[in-house]
């Protein structure tokens, strides 16, 4: 295991903890929603989507916050784990669509506000050599704590049928991160940091051009992800490769168990091997990485034998890909902010993952409502789309390089 700052580790262990709750409710609200409490399937998608509406504004506030000497990042996630847990329990009492929306909107709130500062904290307790192991373990946590509270939400609802009681547990989860971090974690901003005003620290963040370029490449790297875990499962469950039949529902769960225990196994492993690479090399191997495992996923559909063998490889070489990019892309980051700006410049990285999973699941739903050959295709074009990255990348290499040269 790394040998990092013990607030990384208390990081952690809260993150678990609430991510845990996080997957008690994440797939089995729409189904609690619109079987027992009434509301429509349209209904429920918009008043879950609405958090995504908060959500961007809670990464602008909370990047702008972390940085403030007013906030700082402790303050920032104790709001955030409180609007978090107050969330969970509009949730539970919810029983119209007007309080359903209330409780995304604030849940939205909340995790927008989370990601900036957290993320900023690690950057304070950790070096430069230490940061792809720690944001790995970050994303560790997620996997960990999601997975975990799906299984456990399954078989609480298959044994008492309380589904009002996964909100509860999973305020609870949130009051609990709260006492972590108010216990546990001092302010991590330092105090020689005179951070600009609001409207002039997001001028800066947006006037660098490093920063500009890299968020075109962040948001493919996002809808990427977001075509995993949208449209990949009903790729896999509609279209059928010619002459063969389409994967049975059972096989395709079991394939993506299999694709979340491989991205918690190497998550760890494949951060400390990408040490030894430049940011934007690592970012080069992941953008391939993704390209050969969505070139697996048109393989399985284009190909008459062996597609369960070829879904298994996409899934598997997709995961890598996942694991390779998600604590580099933040350590990057970090690495381009002035430190004054930490929060900003990693709320940007945060609004980039919002855009990607707004129109990542748009475009593949696009996608997997035509006919067999564009369907088909549209993996092979995802694939080829990684020029898209590495196209800037190889430029941002090159311009990074000549301007430390230049020091």
């Amino acid at each position: 295991m790394p040998r990092l700052d013990h607030r990384v580790w208390i990081l952690f262990i809260g993150r678990l903890l609430s991510q845990f709750g996080t997957g008690f409710t994440l797939f089995y609200a729409p189904i609690f929603f619109v079987n027992q409490v009434g509301l429509s399937a349209t209904a429920v998608g918009a008043g879950i989507g609405s958090g995504s509406i908060t959500g961007i504004a809670g990464r602008i506030l909370g990047g702008s916050f972390a940085d403030s000497r007013r906030w700082g990042r402790r303050k920032t996630l104790l709001l955030s784990a409180a609007v978090s847990a107050i969330a969970c329990f509009v949730l539970a009492a919810a029983a119209n669509l007007p309080v359903f929306v209330i409780g995304n909107l604030l849940l939205g709130f909340g995790v927008g506000l989370y990601w900036p500062a957290t993320e900023a904290v690690i950057a304070d307790i950790t070096t430069a050599d230490q940061r792809n192991e720690a944001y790995a373990l970050t994303r560790l946590a997620d996997n960990l704590g999601l997975g975990l509270g799906v299984v456990l939400g399954g078989v609480l609802i298959n044994t008492t049928g309380a589904y009002r009681s996964l909100f509860v547990i999973d305020g609870i989860s949130f009051v609990i991160f709260f006492g972590i971090i108010f216990g546990a974690i001092a302010e991590t901003l330092n105090p020689n940091h005179v951070a600009p005003k609001l409207i002039k620290g997001w001028g800066i963040a947006l006037r660098d051009r490093p920063l500009l370029i890299y968020v075109i490449v962040n948001v493919l790297f996002t809808t990427y992800l977001a075509q995993i875990q949208s449209a990949m499962p009903l790729y896999f469950s509609n279209f059928a490769p010619p002459g063969g039949s389409a994967i049975a529902p059972q096989l395709i769960s079991v394939i993506f168990s299999w694709h979340v225990v491989l991205t918690a196994i190497t998550q760890l492993p494949i951060a400390r091997w990408l040490n030894r690479f430049r940011h934007v090399q690592a970012l080069t191997l992941a953008a391939f990485t993704f390209a050969i495992g969505f070139g697996f996923v048109w393989l399985a559909g284009a190909i008459a034998w062996g597609h369960l063998i070829w879904a298994i490889l996409s899934l598997s070489i997709l995961a890598i890909a996942a694991v390779a990019y998600t604590p580099i892309a933040s350590a990057f980051v970090v690495s381009l902010a002035p430190d004054a700006l930490r929060g900003i410049y990693l709320s940007v990285n945060s609004l980039c993952w919002a855009i990607g999973y707004l129109l990542g699941p748009a475009i593949g739903g696009w996608a997997m409502d035509q006919p067999d050959q564009i369907a088909d295709s549209f993996w092979l074009v995802t694939a080829l789309s990684v020029i898209a990255i590495v196209l800037p990348l190889r430029y941002l290499d090159r311009s990074l390089d000549c301007s430390d040269r230049s020091r």
